[in-house]
């Protein structure tokens, strides 16, 4: 196959924290009875009128500061027309030719290489219901509880040109949406959602090729096979002299390829008009400064403080950050052992083992950790001072796991500290060299890898509570 150049654009739609929908008062909470938060504004009954949510403002400017784009001080709303049984109304309330925030950037590093993604636009509109197709019935179901609940549609421009950098953008932008407090960022319920339009092109073209828009992407993994599968769907098509048609494809996760849905609608075919029932927007720049000034902390300026406060590797700055309750659990840990790079190590490794494991890296806020930072403090500390050693630490953190005791308790309980008196370690090392003088011999001419054998044999006479650094010393002076 040709080389071909891909040309990426993604399209996100976030569903916002907000206690309520965007144009009425209806609960815009997850997981609800279906049909149950719902009201004649949500259904479509003639004769009612939106009102708009005031926080649905508020967050998008938050979004669109936080993402460098320049807030609109006049913005309009329009009416997206389709049919379709998930929208009860004939038509969606979104904007259209005067979004309230354009332009913007995300800035990600892919292959130790920063990128700058730009945006085109960030808008508001309202999400649709939810059909639900049974497999084993000749009907679908409509459940209505998602007519109006808020969202933000964050529009990139084709600058996208691999599935590595897609999945870079859509973390970093969830990420700072989290930090934001604004949406949860779960893709697996939806609240998270990215459609992808792809097309590719021969290196140096100028031209773009035909777009494809694809559906369905409900995880990171979901997005970066979907693009990689479709990028040599296009190069194979075109090689064979077949036309790229505009279309909506859906990803099937099942079988990993991408399949035909329905042809690619042109904005002129949802006859956007500005709704009549809604005024424009008019937002004062007072009220935008003031959402610039209580900006949390976010997350590249986080990673930048990490390294330069705590002396982090960039990877580690970037791992830490990546989520805000996971930066404030590092950051815990370390005001209690001031080891930030054993902190980190830590984190990275066996806590976010358990996070994974657990499956608690879905929710918004971790706010019960298997093992806390008080616990994982303590637990470097007795490493710190030589108590234990590194592998008695990952017996005792095993312990901690759901677990109200310290570290400190365990290993006294449990009779786990190291020993450390040079005195009784002589007399093991002794005890481990008597008859060994073949190998002594090997080690005396230079095959060095005989001193790790000598240790382990220490480290397990001991039952692993040997201070390897003092038999690594004493092991060397008796060699010698």
């Amino acid at each position: 196959m040709a080389e071909y150049e891909a040309v990426i654009g993604l399209e996100v739609h976030a569903e916002l924290l907000t206690e309520s929908k965007i144009f009425c008062g209806c609960s815009a909470r997850f997981g609800a009875e279906p049909n149950a938060n719902t009201c004649p504004l949500c259904i479509g009954m003639p004769g009612v009128l939106p009102v708009l949510n005031r926080q649905v403002v508020e967050f998008a400017i938050k979004a669109g500061l936080a993402t460098h784009c320049d807030i609109q001080e006049h913005s309009r709303w329009a009416r997206k027309n389709y049919f379709y049984p998930d929208l009860p109304k004939g038509y969606q309330i979104t904007q259209y030719e005067l979004p309230i925030c354009l332009d913007g950037r995300v800035d990600i590093v892919v292959d130790d290489q920063p990128r700058s993604i730009a945006l085109t636009r960030i808008h508001m509109e309202e999400d649709t219901g939810k059909n639900i197709h049974d497999a084993h019935s000749d009907s679908s179901l409509v459940d209505y509880n998602r007519c109006g609940v808020p969202l933000l549609e964050i529009v990139s421009e084709p600058e996208i040109r691999s599935s590595a950098e897609a999945g870079a953008y859509l973390r970093k932008l969830r990420a700072i949406l989290q930090y934001l407090e604004v949406c949860d960022g779960n893709m697996e319920e939806g609240s998270f959602r990215c459609d992808a339009n792809i097309s590719v092109r021969r290196p140096g073209a100028t031209e773009l090729g035909t777009k494809v828009e694809i559906k369905n992407l409900n995880s990171f993994r979901s997005v970066e096979r979907a693009i990689d599968y479709e990028i040599e769907r296009q190069g194979k098509a075109i090689d064979a002299g077949e036309e790229i048609v505009q279309e909506t494809r859906l990803w099937d996760t099942d079988r990993e390829v991408t399949r035909s849905m329905r042809s690619k609608e042109h904005a002129h075919d949802y006859r956007y008009f500005p709704d009549p029932d809604l005024l424009p927007l008019d937002i004062e720049s007072e009220w935008i400064e003031r959402v610039r000034n209580h900006l949390p902390e976010l997350p590249d300026t986080r990673s930048a403080r990490f390294v330069d406060r705590y002396q982090l590797p960039e990877y580690d700055a970037e791992v830490l950050t990546a989520r805000k309750d996971l930066g404030d659990y590092f950051e815990n840990a370390v005001a209690l052992r001031d080891n930030p790079k054993a902190v980190s190590n830590w984190v990275m490794g066996e806590v976010l083992r358990l996070v994974r494991d657990r499956k608690l890296d879905q929710e918004l806020v971790i706010e019960r950790w298997p093992v806390s930072p008080e616990q994982l403090a303590g637990l470097i500390g007795l490493i710190d001072d030589g108590t234990i050693s590194g592998k008695i630490a990952k017996a005792v953190f095993e312990d901690l796991v759901d677990s109200d005791r310290s570290a400190a308790d365990i290993v006294e309980q449990q009779g786990l500290s190291q020993v450390s008196d040079a005195g009784e370690l002589e007399s093991v090392v002794d005890q481990v060299l008597a008859g060994q003088d073949d190998k002594i011999a090997e080690y005396r001419a230079g095959k060095q890898k005989m001193l790790g054998f000598f240790v382990g044999q220490v480290m397990k006479a001991t039952q692993g509570k040997a201070n390897p650094k003092m038999v690594n010393e004493i092991l060397r002076k008796k060699l010698a």
